[in-house]
């Protein structure tokens, strides 16, 4: 049997699009003579649709698209197309189910409902679907007994989180392939955790597994693809491209994988990008389709001189280009000559306009009306804060003007502990590096340069304290504990067992060591307080491209009003 796998970037939403994406990879499958096509979970969709499901006129443009996909299938019957939607039901309980569908020759052949709906996390499926029945659900296509899963159905092959196991019951229909859909979010390690669950499924199964999922940046979240084949005794035998659309076709007989005519497929390497590789793959991937998606052709950063604007910029030229990249120095009164220096080294070394707004009389002027108008100067932290309001003023005026998206630059160390203005440096409409630790600013900042093979981002930028430069001679250490130790303390605050066993394990050893000593104690009791009070700030933040898995965001729900102890 030929398999089509079609791991499509659909739009939330865009119906119309999607099943436009669907229907080409289905010309792509007959071309290639597939007896049967299989598209990601919710890929009329696109996964998440969240509240959009309950919006009027919703599901009438689901079911339009549908019969859209069918009218198509009818002119190439030899087809069988596997898609996800979501599907109406009746009974108690939510109205809908998140559905896998097969199509065949102008009709639904067949109708899966997913059962293990999650809940965790960034996820919320229980918001708006009914888990379908205990029940396994198996095509026939000829000889071949293809059984069917949707995405999480297939993550409790060890029963540890949800009471029903779909891949038992699965087993016992005994198919001789198992096809599961996914939109399956993207993160650290997420790759390699795949591969884990389903190769031990299928060993211990004794069953072939064929895993399709989506790609693209929807929001904060970026889906990877790299869809595979796992085989009960080789393992992984196959991956799709990550991070970009990949219409592939296999060949499957007799339990085994091939490329097309059966030769034999290439090995897959059990470790997929390096560290600083993926987080940089992930974050362009997820602002070029932000922008995208939200209307948005160019972006604009306000560039302090500083590791954090000067990533962003080198992120953003690599996602957009130079042409759609534009940066503002808005030196004050307390600005470096060398910061200012710094940012016209690096805008040159990218190839982007440096446009140059001084925000010194603004500040001036600000300040002598606040006077008059209340009686005290301004001084300390609200003349700081001032300075950075000013430059987010300055910043979404010209968005508003020229039509750029505000890219804020904010990083996961300076977000957790409330060390950045609301409403100044705050501003924007997406963070790209607000799930990175400042530790990892630097290191992906280092990488950057090595895989351009020259310095893009300047060594003097690199190199230099890092400082907000809102006072005279103001450091962040001044107001932080040194950055390598705040970030250990930090993942042990945040995520804790979220993280990979490696960096669980380094984090926690060093917490530890910091335990043994009172000032190490008072230092983790500091920082818990610190997280906790800025929780209001973090709820105004701009959304963030999650590349670790726990984020701020949808990821981590805390209340703003309560106790934390």
């Amino acid at each position: 049997m030929k398999i089509t796998l079609a791991q499509l970037n659909p739009t939330v939403g865009d119906i119309e699009g999607n099943v436009a994406r669907i229907i080409a990879a289905a010309h792509t499958a007959r071309e290639h003579g597939a007896e049967l096509l299989v598209c990601p979970e919710l890929s009329l969709t696109a996964y998440y649709p969240a509240d959009l499901l309950e919006e009027p006129g919703f599901m009438a443009r689901v079911a339009q698209g549908i019969e859209v996909l069918c009218q198509a299938s009818r002119q190439m019957p030899a087809l069988h197309w596997v898609v996800g939607a979501p599907m109406p039901r009746s009974g108690p309980g939510k109205r809908l189910h998140n559905a896998l569908l097969v199509i065949h020759a102008g009709r639904i052949t067949l109708q899966y409902a997913k059962q293990l709906l999650p809940t965790y996390n960034i996820f919320d499926e229980r918001r708006h679907f009914e888990p379908g029945p205990d029940v396994a659900k198996v095509l026939r296509i000829g000889s071949m007994q293809v059984g069917l899963l949707v995405c999480e159905d297939g993550w409790n092959d060890e029963g540890a989180d949800y009471a029903v196991n779909p891949f038992q019951r699965l087993r016992d229909a005994a198919p001789d392939l198992v096809v599961s859909i996914n939109a399956s979010p993207s993160n650290i390690g997420k790759r390699e955790q795949r591969h884990q669950v389903f190769g031990q499924a299928s060993r211990r199964h004794g069953l072939p597994i064929l895993y399709v999922n989506q790609i693209g940046g929807h929001d904060q979240l970026v889906y990877d693809g790299a869809s595979f084949a796992v085989e009960p005794e080789a393992g992984v035998v196959f991956e799709a491209q990550r991070f970009v659309e990949d219409v592939c076709t296999l060949e499957f007989a007799q339990g085994r994988f091939a490329a097309e005519g059966g030769a034999a497929l290439p090995p897959v390497p059990p470790a997929g990008l390096p560290t600083m590789a993926f987080y940089q793959a992930q974050i362009v991937l997820g602002l070029r389709d932000y922008a995208r998606r939200c209307g948005f052709q160019r972006v604009v950063v306000g560039s302090s001189g500083g590791i954090d604007s000067a990533l962003t910029l080198a992120l953003a030229v690599q996602s957009l280009g130079p042409d759609n990249v534009a940066a503002v120095t808005m030196p004050s009164r307390w600005s470096s000559t060398g910061s200012v220096g710094d940012s016209v080294a690096l805008c040159h070394n990218l190839g982007i306009t440096l446009h140059t707004h001084p925000i010194g009389e603004l500040v001036q002027d600000f300040g002598t009306q606040f006077e008059h108008s209340f009686g005290t100067p301004l001084a300390g932290l609200p003349l700081e804060n001032l300075q950075a309001r000013i430059r987010g003023t300055v910043l979404m005026a010209y968005s508003n003007r020229f039509g750029h998206l505000l890219l804020t630059t904010g990083n996961k160390s300076e977000i957790s502990v409330g060390y950045c203005t609301l409403y100044g440096d705050t501003n924007g409409g997406l963070g790209l590096i607000g799930d990175l630790y400042k530790t990892e600013v630097f290191a992906l900042s280092r990488h950057v340069n090595e895989a351009a093979g020259r310095e893009l981002i300047p060594a003097a930028i690199i190199d230099k304290p890092p400082s907000a430069e809102l006072a005279p001679g103001q450091l962040d250490t001044d107001s932080l504990p040194p950055y390598p130790v705040l970030d250990e303390v930090l993942k042990v605050l945040i995520e804790g067992k979220g993280l990979a066993a490696w960096e669980h394990a380094q984090a926690s050893a060093f917490v530890d060591g910091l335990r043994q000593g009172d000032d190490g104690r008072a230092l983790i009791e500091r920082v818990r307080g610190m997280i906790a009070r800025n929780e209001y700030k973090r709820r105004q933040a701009p959304p963030i491209i999650r590349v670790r898995a726990r984020a701020f965001g949808s990821g981590r729900q805390m209340p703003i009003a309560a106790v934390h102890k």
